[in-house]
């Protein structure tokens, strides 16, 4: 089971983490969410990894993100890598992750390989 976190500790993340961060809610999100992974450090928030779920064998690596004076120090790789092992424990069988090409090594790190996939923005 997934501790429970913050909206403000979530948003002070994602304001180092995301260029743009606006202000929001995360409670809804991952209400529905297969499970949810943290890191902290000294009681701050440092690192998140959200799983979402078809709610069946498939799952969805969301929003990674470590604080910008903790990266580069396995923290991410670490919160990857326990997220597809709490998935696996769930009777997830494939996970997926869409990402940028300058993130190519990083989830390489963590054991995903590069697949095919088609994405369209849809919104602002």
């Amino acid at each position: 089971m997934s501790e429970p976190v913050s909206d403000v500790a979530l948003n002070r993340l994602f304001a180092d983490a995301w260029e743009g961060h606006v202000e929001r809610s995360f409670q809804a999100v991952l209400s529905r969410s297969l499970l949810h992974v943290c890191a902290y450090a000294d009681g701050h928030l440092i690192g998140f990894v959200n799983v979402a779920t078809d709610g069946g064998r498939h799952a969805f690596i969301l929003d990674t993100c470590v604080h910008s004076h903790h990266r580069n120090q396995g923290v991410g790789r670490a919160l990857v890598r326990q997220a597809i092992q709490q998935a696996s424990d769930a009777g997830v069988t494939w996970v997926h992750v869409d990402y940028e090409p300058a993130l190519h090594r990083f989830y390489a790190a963590c054991g995903l390989r590069p697949s095919s996939a088609g994405v369209l923005r849809v919104g602002p």
